[in-house]
C-alpha cells in the first residue's frame, strides 16, 4: 500500500490511501478532453509545479504543454498597469533534438518563441480584472513536441486552463483553435501537412457569449466572405473548450483570492480636476490644426498645469494618484469628444484616411529596390536588396522542425529608431515589439512573392516618423519597393489599421446594447485612448494578413465582421491611391541589379572547375565577388552582383575550361602516356600537358598480377603506351589500360611533346 497526497476538494489536499502505481498516474492525469475537428485536445490539472499558484498540461496528438501561473499577493504601489510576463520556450529535448550552438542548451529566445509570446500574452491579458496590478508571469513549457501539431495553440489553451484552475483573479476561462483552409473546406488544428496546403493559417482565440478576444493570421489573397466564416467556424470550436475547461474548474479549480484594489483620489479631487482641464482639454482634443507633437505638448501643459493646481489645494493626496486620475479623465475627454461629434482629433471623419503620398527610385543606382511612404505624420523607407539563394534565412532547428521550413528567401526587418518619436535611444535594440511588426509585415507580403523567384530578397522597413499604424504602412512601403525592384508580383499590398471606441462597461453590457465606434486608419493617440487596434492587410483580390488587439475582454462577433469590412474598404482605397505612383512590377530590371545564370559543368572538367579545395570558385569570389553555389549534380548556379560581374566570371570560368586545350580522344586509340606519379595502386599519368593526372590502377598495368608500379620498373617520367576506353559517366575519370597492350597492338598516337626519358619493360 502506498500514501500519497492527492485533491479532495477544490483548494485542500488530503492524505489517502492508493493501491499502485497506475492509480498514482491514473489520479495525477485526470482531466477531460474535448474534440477539436479531427483532433482530440486533452486539459487536465498538472502533477508538476504543485507549489505555483496553478499549473496545468495540454496536449494536443504527441505534442504536450506545461503551463505554470504564479502572481504576487500584493500589487505594485504606484503601477497602473499590469506587470505581466509570458516566457514561451521550445525545448530542444522535447523535439528529440540537442541545441546546434556553441554551448549546446537553449540560450536567449528565438523570433517563434518570441512571436508565441505576444500571442499568448495578447489572449490572456485583457481577461484580468480591472486595477489588478500584480506581478504575474506565466511560463509555458514544452514537454513534447510532434512535428505535426504546433505547440503555440496547446499553450493558449494550457495557459487558459491554468489560469481558471489556479488562484489568481481572472476572468476566464477562453478557447483558442487554428482554423485552416484545404480544398475549400475550413479545417480546425491542421496539422502540418494540412497546413503546407491551407489558404488560411489564423489562430483564434474567443471567450464565453462568442466573443472574440483575439486574431493573428496570415492568408493567400482570401476573400472576405471566407474569413468570416472560418471566423464564425473558429469561435464555435472555442465555446466547446470553454465549457470543458469550466467543468474542470468546477471539479479542481481553487477559489479566487481577493486582492487590494489599487488606490484612487477622492471624489473631490477628481471633480477639481475635471474642472480645471476638461474645456482646455477638449479643445485641444477637438482642433484639427494640431499636429502629433503639437497636440501632445499641449494635453501635456494642461496636465501638467492641472497636477500643480491640485497638489497645492490637496497636499494630502499622492501626487501620482492625482497625475494617474488626470490620464484617465484625459482618456475619457477624449473618447467623448469623438461619440460627441463624429468627428475625430484631426477633423477626420470616423472612416477617412490621413493624406498619402508615395514615392519610388529614391538611390537608383545603388539601391535594388527602394520606396517612401507617407501617410499623415508617419513616414517608413523601405529599402530591397537582393542576394543568392545560398543567404537564405535559416531558421532555428526547433522552429524548422514545427513550421517543416528551414530557411525563408523572403524576410522583411522592421526598425523603429527613437527619433521617430522625438525620442532618444542608446543605439540600435530589437525588442519584440519590432519583431512582431516585422513578422506581421512579412506575412502581409509573403503571399505575393513569387514561390520561384530566384533571388534571396531581404526588405527592411525603416519608420523615420510615428503617428500610428506603422506596421501596416510598412506593408505599404515594402510593397512600393518590390514593385520599384521589378520583382514580378500579382499586384500591391497595403494594410490599414481599424480602432474602436466604446461606451459604458463591456463586460456587464448585452451585444445588442453596447455602443461603439469604428475608426479607420488610427492614430497614435487613437490607439493609446481607444479599445482595439485590429490591423488588415491585402491586396486587390483579398485579404493576406490580420492581427487583433484588444484591450477588452472580448468584443461580439457581428462588430469584428464590420471591423473586417471596414478594413477592407479602407485597404483598397490605400491600394488605389499606390496605384498612381506605380502600380505593376517594372519590366526591366535597374542597370545594377544581379544577376543569375544556370551553367552544366561537363563531368570531367568538374575538377578543373571547383578546384583544389574549391580554389577556383573562391578566386572569382574574391576578383568579382561572383558566388557559385551547387544546385543539383553538375548543375551549378552563379550569382553575379551586376551583369558586368557576371561578363567578368564567366570569362574567367571559359579560359579555366576551354575546350580547344583538351585534344579529342578518340575511343580505343593507344596514346602515349607519361607517368607524373607512383602511387602504391598504380601510376598518375598525362597524355597532354594541360590534362590533369589520370590513374592507371595496379590491375590495368599488366596481365601479371602485381602489388605495385615498381615491380615493373615504372619510374616519374617515363613513357608507357595505353589504350583509351572513354570516361567514366558518374566521375568522368579517363578509363585507360596499358594491360591490353601487352599482347599485339595497332598504331600508337603520341601527344605529349615532352621527349622520351626512360626505357618502358615488360
Amino acid at each position: 500500500m502506498m500514501v500519497m497526497y492527492c485533491r479532495s476538494s477544490p483548494w485542500r489536499w488530503r492524505l489517502s490511501s492508493v493501491k499502485s502505481f497506475s492509480d498514482i498516474r491514473k489520479r495525477l492525469f485526470s482531466g477531460a478532453t474535448v474534440d477539436v475537428g479531427k483532433e482530440v485536445l486533452k486539459l487536465s490539472p498538472s502533477p508538476y509545479a504543485r507549489m505555483a499558484d496553478g499549473s496545468a498540461i495540454a496536449s494536443v496528438g504527441d505534442t504536450s504543454v506545461l503551463v505554470i501561473a504564479v502572481s504576487k499577493a500584493e500589487g505594485r504601489a504606484g503601477v497602473g498597469f499590469l506587470p505581466l510576463t509570458v516566457d514561451y520556450r521550445l525545448k530542444a529535448a522535447a523535439a528529440g533534438r540537442i541545441p546546434t550552438n556553441f554551448l549546446k542548451r537553449e540560450l536567449g529566445a528565438t523570433t517563434k518563441e518570441i512571436l508565441s509570446s505576444r500571442m499568448l500574452d495578447r489572449s490572456i491579458r485583457p481577461l484580468f480584472p480591472a486595477g489588478y496590478n500584480c506581478e504575474t508571469q506565466v511560463t509555458c513549457n514544452t514537454l513534447s513536441i510532434d512535428p505535426e501539431h504546433d505547440p503555440d495553440i496547446v499553450s493558449i489553451n494550457a495557459a487558459a486552463t491554468a489560469l481558471a484552475l489556479s488562484n489568481i483573479p481572472w476572468d476566464g476561462p477562453l478557447g483558442a483553435v487554428r482554423v485552416g483552409l484545404v480544398d475549400g473546406k475550413f479545417v480546425l488544428n491542421p496539422t502540418r501537412k494540412d497546413r503546407s496546403k491551407s489558404k488560411l493559417d489564423l489562430i483564434i482565440s474567443a471567450v464565453q457569449g462568442r466573443r472574440v478576444l483575439m486574431l493573428d493570421g496570415s492568408a493567400e489573397n482570401i476573400s472576405l466572405p471566407d474569413l468570416k466564416k472560418g471566423i464564425d467556424v473558429g469561435v464555435g470550436a472555442c465555446m466547446n473548450i470553454i465549457r470543458t475547461i469550466n467543468e474542470l474548474r468546477e471539479s479542481v479549480g481553487k477559489p479566487k483570492r481577493s486582492y487590494d484594489q489599487p488606490e484612487t483620489v477622492p471624489v473631490e479631487v477628481l471633480e477639481a480636476a475635471e474642472t480645471i482641464c476638461s474645456m482646455r482639454l477638449r479643445e485641444i482634443f477637438t482642433d484639427p490644426t494640431y499636429d502629433k507633437v503639437g497636440r501632445d505638448i499641449a494635453a501635456t501643459e494642461v496636465r501638467t498645469d492641472t497636477l500643480e493646481q491640485l497638489k497645492e489645494s490637496y497636499p494630502d493626496v499622492n501626487p501620482s494618484l492625482i497625475s494617474s486620475a488626470i490620464n484617465s479623465l484625459s482618456k475619457e475627454i477624449f473618447r467623448s469628444a469623438i461619440f460627441d461629434r463624429k468627428l475625430r482629433c484631426d477633423g477626420r471623419t470616423l472612416d477617412g484616411l490621413r493624406n498619402i503620398s508615395c514615392q519610388v527610385d529614391l538611390f537608383p543606382n545603388t539601391l535594388h529596390g527602394s520606396a517612401l511612404f507617407q501617410r499623415g505624420q508617419t513616414q517608413v523607407l523601405a529599402t530591397l536588396a537582393f542576394d543568392s539563394i545560398a543567404s537564405s534565412l535559416r531558421l532555428d532547428p526547433i522552429s524548422a522542425v514545427i513550421s517543416g521550413v528551414k530557411e525563408k528567401n523572403f524576410f522583411l526587418h522592421y526598425e523603429f529608431p527613437q527619433y521617430a518619436t522625438n525620442d532618444l535611444s542608446r543605439g540600435p535594440v530589437q525588442g519584440r515589439r519590432e519583431l512582431g511588426h516585422g513578422a506581421l509585415a512579412e506575412k502581409a507580403l509573403r503571399p505575393i512573392i513569387p514561390p520561384d523567384f530566384p533571388h534571396t530578397i531581404r526588405l527592411t522597413a525603416e519608420v523615420l516618423e510615428s503617428n500610428g499604424s506603422s506596421s501596416m504602412a510598412s506593408v505599404c512601403a515594402g510593397s512600393l519597393a518590390l514593385m520599384d525592384a521589378g520583382v514580378p508580383v500579382p499586384g500591391p499590398a497595403a494594410g490599414v489599421a481599424v480602432g474602436l471606441v466604446t461606451k459604458g462597461d463591456v463586460r456587464s453590457i448585452p451585444d445588442d446594447d453596447l455602443e461603439y465606434l469604428i475608426l479607420t486608419d488610427l492614430l497614435g493617440l487613437e490607439d493609446y485612448a481607444g479599445d482595439m487596434d485590429f490591423k488588415i492587410a491585402g491586396t486587390k483580390l483579398g485579404i493576406t494578413a490580420l492581427q487583433l488587439d484588444l484591450k477588452l475582454p472580448g468584443v461580439p462577433l457581428k462588430v469584428i465582421e464590420q471591423c473586417l469590412e471596414r478594413g477592407v474598404i479602407g485597404k483598397n482605397q490605400v491600394i488605389a491611391i499606390m496605384d498612381q505612383t506605380i502600380d505593376k512590377p517594372r519590366k526591366e530590371r535597374k542597370p545594377n541589379s544581379p544577376v543569375v545564370e544556370e551553367y552544366e559543368v561537363p563531368v570531367h572538367k568538374l575538377g578543373r572547375f571547383l578546384g583544389v579545395g574549391g580554389s577556383f570558385i573562391k578566386k572569382i569570389a574574391a576578383e568579382t565577388g561572383v558566388q557559385i553555389h551547387n544546385v543539383e549534380g553538375l548543375s551549378y548556379q552563379i550569382f553575379a552582383p551586376n551583369p558586368q560581374a557576371m561578363m567578368e566570371a564567366k570569362q574567367m570560368i571559359e579560359e579555366a575550361l576551354e575546350s580547344s586545350r583538351d585534344p579529342a580522344l578518340e575511343f580505343g586509340s593507344i596514346y602515349t602516356a607519361k607517368i607524373v606519379e607512383v602511387r602504391d595502386i598504380g601510376v598518375m599519368v598525362q597524355l597532354y600537358p594541360t590534362m590533369s593526372p589520370a590513374l592507371i590502377h595496379n590491375s590495368q598495368l599488366d596481365r601479371r598480377k602485381i602489388q605495385h608500379p615498381s615491380a615493373l620498373g615504372m619510374e616519374v617520367g617515363h613513357e608507357i603506351k595505353v589504350k583509351f576506353f572513354g570516361r567514366d559517366p558518374v566521375s568522368g575519370a579517363m578509363r585507360l589500360s596499358r594491360k591490353v597492350l601487352t599482347g599485339p597492338t595497332s598504331a600508337e598516337i603520341n601527344l605529349n611533346p615532352v621527349k622520351k626519358s626512360g626505357s618502358e619493360k615488360a
